[in-house]
């Protein structure tokens, strides 16, 4: 009957009725489900409770297999193989017991955080129907309530089978974030079982799992039933006594401790990925490189009420096994994290030494830059200076040939002037009296020209030249300047006879 041909009909209305209770409460296969309850005598309660605190041997089947372990097998011409390559091997080959069971990283995904919600248009669109729905399932409910023998029937009928209903959560616990889960299940326990050392890591197991593979530590996994006789001995003569509280907070041992109830959306998760069988359960989980880089085990389990002088052997064996493994996988990092600072180091060298050299090459460039720049601005002054004399030179040669003749007879149109010179020398010469007062001042810019002066040749004025007098001329005697942009004749200015002082113009009196 617990074969894999399964019919539901072979099974009266009472085991029928037993297995719908107890597929309900577990949500296990009914075809895998049958064997325990034939075991159970058909008794839901305890099958319940052998599917969630494990299995007890029975005694007879107990006796039975030591009877037969202890008569001689009769040889077997299978049991052994002869080749030429290994000679005698037994087939088939046993199991390896040395194989660690993978512990994966869960992250919990409430039913809360899977809603989808339609657009708005198809929600309107769909109300009649959602409406309908929901009138049709209320009257099923309300007609199978009335007549609750219909859903047997139908069950028992030909064709159909018994399927297991979903299990709900009938804790009427809010489903929360990892963190707050967390928090929540310290907060619960502290009220429970009062202050305590324990130091539990407040938040989700999927952070705490990372985190000991990261740090290379190992995880402490504590899963506890609320419902299960045994939990408040445990926590109690076990978890909280001294012995494995100095244990667990011991820094050398390297163990974060995670802890949850299967209450809980999360702590479920992990009992199953972690094949819990019976609670309360602690699991050891750290990185075993052997298997790969990145692979987390199960390195070690406890189940069931277990005092705390089995508790902490038990756990010190099973780091004491992998210690030694992790400590070669923490000398791997540091050396590679080592090389790494190494290399992170000499590119961080290079790199300043290499902006050395560009600070150095630029404020060459830069000196470079400036030197061509006064050169520049020296020839440029120079080129300037050597234009302007020459413009100044040709302007005095060609003015020199445009001041008027000086007067050969004395009269009223003739006036007589001395000007002393800045090198000491006095010139005394006649003007005529209408004669503009740049006159003088001509005579004076270009005396040495008229001295030096021995070729007839014509000279143009410079194209694009405004020559400024450098100097003026002043009376001493009354002191008064005569200025040349008062365009008054020199006459006017001297009348019949003067004497005149040249005075030169310093570059300061020229800028104001």
């Amino acid at each position: 009957m617990a074969g894999n041909d399964f019919d539901p009909n072979q099974l009266s209305t009472s085991q029928q009725e037993a297995l719908g209770t107890y597929t309900a409460v577990t949500n296990q296969d009914p075809a895998a489900a049958l064997p325990l309850l034939e075991r159970s005598q058909w008794n839901v309660q305890i099958a319940i409770a052998k599917f969630f605190d494990g299995e007890a041997p029975d005694p007879i089947e107990e006796a039975r297999a030591s009877l037969a372990s202890s008569s001689p097998a009769p040889p077997s011409q299978s049991s052994h193989q002869e080749t030429l390559m290994n000679g005698f091997s037994r087939s088939p080959r046993p199991r390896n017991p040395s194989r660690l069971d993978p512990a994966p990283r869960i992250v919990p995904q409430p039913d809360t955080q899977n809603v989808y919600r339609p657009p708005f248009l198809l929600a309107i669109l769909f109300t009649p129907f959602n409406l309908l729905y929901r009138l049709l399932s209320g009257s099923f409910r309300l007609f199978t309530y009335l007549f609750p023998f219909l859903p047997r029937l139908l069950a028992g009928s030909p064709g159909s089978r018994v399927q297991p209903r979903r299990q709900r959560d009938t804790t009427g616990r809010k489903p929360l974030n990892p963190r707050d889960t967390a928090a929540r299940f310290v907060r619960e326990f502290e009220e429970e079982y009062g202050q305590h050392d324990l130091k539990f890591f407040e938040n989700g197991y999927a952070q705490a799992y990372d985190l000991a593979k990261k740090d290379l530590k190992f995880l402490l996994v504590v899963l506890l039933s609320p419902e299960h006789d045994d939990t408040s001995a445990f926590v109690r003569g076990t978890l909280l006594s001294p012995e494995v509280v100095s244990y667990i907070n011991d820094p050398q041992n390297k163990i974060i401790l995670w802890a949850g109830s299967v209450q809980d959306s999360e702590a479920y998760q992990v009992s199953t990925a972690l094949n819990c069988s019976k609670f309360p359960f602690a699991a050891l989980v750290a990185h075993t490189p052997q298997d790969s880089s990145r692979s987390m085990s199960t390195i070690g389990r406890i189940s069931g009420l277990v005092p705390p002088s089995a508790f902490v052997p038990r756990l010190r064996s099973a780091i004491s096994q992998h210690s030694a493994t992790l400590e070669r996988a923490r000398l791997s990092r540091s050396e590679q994290q080592a090389t790494r600072n190494l290399r992170e180091e000499q590119n961080s060298a290079y790199e300043r030494s290499l902006a050395q050299d560009r600070e150095r090459a630029r404020q060459r460039r830069e000196e470079e830059n400036a030197r061509l720049r006064v050169e520049r601005e020296a020839k440029a002054k120079a080129d300037a200076a050597e234009r302007e004399n020459h413009n100044l030179e040709q302007w005095k040669q060609w003015r020199a040939q445009r001041i008027l003749p000086e007067p050969t007879s004395s009269g009223d149109d003739v006036t007589r002037v001395s000007i002393r010179m800045t090198s000491g020398e006095r010139v005394v010469r006649k003007f005529r009296a209408e004669a503009d007062i740049e006159e003088l001042y001509a005579l004076v810019e270009c005396y040495d020209v008229l001295l030096s002066s021995s070729a007839s040749t014509k000279v143009t004025e410079p194209p694009n030249y405004q020559h400024q007098y450098r100097f003026r001329l002043v009376s001493p005697l009354p002191r008064a300047v005569h200025d040349i942009a008062s365009g008054a004749t020199i006459g006017n200015q001297i009348g019949r006879s003067g004497n005149l002082l040249v005075e030169p113009i310093d570059d300061d009196e020229d800028d104001a």
